[in-house]
């Protein structure tokens, strides 16, 4: 998927032509399909964790709201991003777990049940904190339609993610036959949201410099940090806090980029860090996840 990503971001940054013919109004459809193929493959069973370790997932959902917005806000500040990059790295800050990061945590050998626990609630919790969040830091600069983003997250979230979950329930035995082509879906449908953007942007992504990169990959990097040594605090076992640093550094990009273009449609370059942040966890993501493999066998050993 990372190599997939990174060829298709290159080829449409690059080549702007390949990836322009799809129109930006397909962002919030191609999202809704990655939350539709995430809610098949759920069952109400996966939030037993929720209930079965809800200290694990308290902190963890608390550390995804509180890390992450602040260090998005800090590092726009801190490099002294324009108004709309600002805005588009604090969106990214706000946002929920990423859609990939179960499967990241479950290649980490991480406790990928927590994983699950965590991007579920982290969802479920979305249509209000994000808003709330983004509100919260921004509000001295720009104006915030919350209601925008919260009618946003629940049509592009929290409903496909539902209505998967229902019909996995009820046609259960057909969608587990289906289960094996679902990545490939929403692997596709995150290329396409990747290429709308970039190819969209291309001129102002190589606009904005190395600033722009150097902020989005220390976002990403610092989360990872931030999210394991929060395990270390809490005295979590070596899978827990894998779980828990995959969760908090990988960010659902592909909503904040929906956001920035329902929510700030004045400020185009707000798209931008979504983008960015879209190609490059995929990338961080993946190495981090052999990364992790090692520390659990030295660990082990």
């Amino acid at each position: 998927m990372a190599v997939l990503v990174l060829i298709v971001a290159a080829l449409t940054l690059f080549v702007p032509k390949t990836g322009t013919w799809i129109e930006t109004d397909w962002i919030n459809y191609l999202l809704m399909v990655v939350m539709f193929g995430m809610g098949l493959t759920m069952k109400l069973g996966d939030f037993a964790v929720v209930f079965k370790r809800p200290k694990d997932v308290t902190v963890g959902c608390i550390a995804q709201f509180v890390v992450m917005p602040a260090l998005a806000y800090a590092l726009g500040k801190i490099f002294g991003l324009s108004e709309e990059l600002l805005v588009g790295v604090v969106l990214v800050g706000t946002c929920p777990g990423g859609t990939s990061s179960n499967v990241i945590t479950y290649l980490s050998n991480g406790d990928t049940a927590l994983s699950i626990g965590m991007t579920s609630v982290n969802t479920l919790l979305a249509p209000i904190l994000t808003p709330a969040l983004t509100y919260l830091y921004l509000r001295t600069s720009v104006d915030v339609d919350v209601k925008a983003m919260f009618i946003s997250i629940i049509k592009v979230v929290v409903v496909p993610i539902s209505l998967g979950i229902l019909i996995n329930k009820v046609f259960g035995k057909y969608t587990e036959k289906a289960k094996d082509a679902l990545p490939l879906v929403s692997v596709t449908a995150i290329c396409l949201i990747v290429a709308t953007v970039v190819s969209h942007n291309s001129e102002k992504i190589l606009s904005t410099g190395a600033v722009i990169f150097a902020v989005v990959i220390l976002h990403n990097l610092l989360g990872y940090l931030c999210g394991f040594l929060i395990g270390v605090i809490f005295k979590m076992d070596m899978a827990r806090k894998k779980a828990v640093s995959v969760e908090i550094g990988m960010q659902n990009s592909g909503l904040a980029t929906s956001l920035a273009t329902t929510a700030f449609k004045d400020m185009s370059m707000a798209t931008v860090p979504g983008a960015i942040f879209s190609v490059w966890h995929n990338i961080s993501g993946a190495v981090l996840a052999g990364v992790f493999r090692n520390l659990k066998e030295k660990t082990e050993s």
